[in-house]
């Protein structure tokens, strides 16, 4: 399979070109092949898309040739209704036609709330996608908690989100975190497998329950050390699965809460947030299929709490 990605200035509808490679084949079927989603087709066929080989529209029943040019262009997308565009300030660490990875600092939402409905990483998308002109929404592939910062991925565009997704479910997008947790975590490395659903007695808390959803978190101790007495260890941890606040309830069920998470019974005496950071995101790239890697390094905050002990 041969593809390239398609922008101009007369057309900024989202344009993926593929080179037909099986004689005979029904454009369907190398659709599908390609990954092109059953609900990107129905949008492309209703909402202004378009199908062309070899520069003619053509239906999904057009049998091809070998070497035929095939163009999808996709409909241009509409923001979310009731998501601010706004202009501010954004760490990127990769971007190009598909993904951009940012170091997303803490006390920011990566997405908007009832209590906090603008600033958000999407709002300032959107205020970056207007700038570019491009005809897009902001999709979220890898979502942080506003007061976890670090590494996380965002699509162009929802066939782009499509294939992270896919990669996702597939195992070939990765994170790794560090944290400070209270108390000294006795084992080197352990797995914890306990799945993870809401709080009957809350909208936001999670727990771990028998009906939850599976969740699986491996942790590996980096140093024990102790703060004005208090013991602390500075871990790094890997993510197996994708839940809700996971790693604060998985090391709260081991009885090492997060330092400065109050919500899962950390203390925010020495830091006013939960010491939690992302700092490696590994991935196919959705289009390329190269492995992508990025690092990001600890902010200030946490550093310092370590370099103090």
């Amino acid at each position: 399979m041969n593809h390239s990605l398609l922008m101009n200035n007369m057309d900024t509808r989202y344009t993926l070109r593929f080179t037909a490679h099986k004689e005979g084949q029904l454009l369907r079927e190398a659709l599908g092949e390609w990954r092109i989603s059953k609900r990107a087709l129905t949008a492309i066929k209703f909402e202004g898309g378009l199908l062309t080989v070899n520069g003619i529209e053509r239906n999904v029943r057009h049998p091809l040739q070998i070497g035929d040019c095939v163009e999808v262009k996709f409909p241009p997308e509409e923001k979310s209704e009731g998501l601010v565009v706004e202009y501010g300030e954004l760490t990127i660490v990769y971007e190009d036609e598909a993904i951009i990875v940012l170091d997303k600092p803490a006390h920011q939402s990566t997405i908007p709330s009832r209590e906090h409905p603008t600033k958000s990483i999407a709002n300032y998308i959107c205020g970056y996608f207007e700038q570019q002109a491009l005809a897009s929404t902001v999709h979220i592939v890898t979502r942080l908690d506003r007061d976890t910062s670090g590494l996380l991925c965002i699509a162009k565009h929802a066939h782009i989100h499509h294939l992270t997704g896919l990669a996702q479910r597939g195992g070939d997008v990765s994170r790794e975190y560090e944290a400070i947790v209270h108390g000294h975590v006795v084992e080197a490395c352990q797995s914890i497998v306990a799945p993870i659903g809401r709080k009957d007695t809350s909208i936001i808390e999670r727990e771990v329950r028998n009906d939850g959803q599976f969740a699986h978190t491996d942790v590996f101790v980096k140093r024990r050390f102790y703060i004005q007495e208090e013991p602390m260890t500075h871990i790094r941890l890997k993510l197996h699965t994708g839940r809700t606040h996971q790693i604060r309830v998985h090391m709260a069920y081991l009885g090492h809460p997060l330092v400065g998470d109050e919500l899962y019974g950390g203390t925010r005496q020495l830091i006013d947030r939960q010491a939690l950071h992302c700092v490696s995101l590994s991935m196919q790239h959705p289009l390329t299929r190269e492995v992508l890697h990025f690092t990001s390094s600890l902010h200030e905050d946490m550093q310092q709490l370590i370099n103090n002990s």
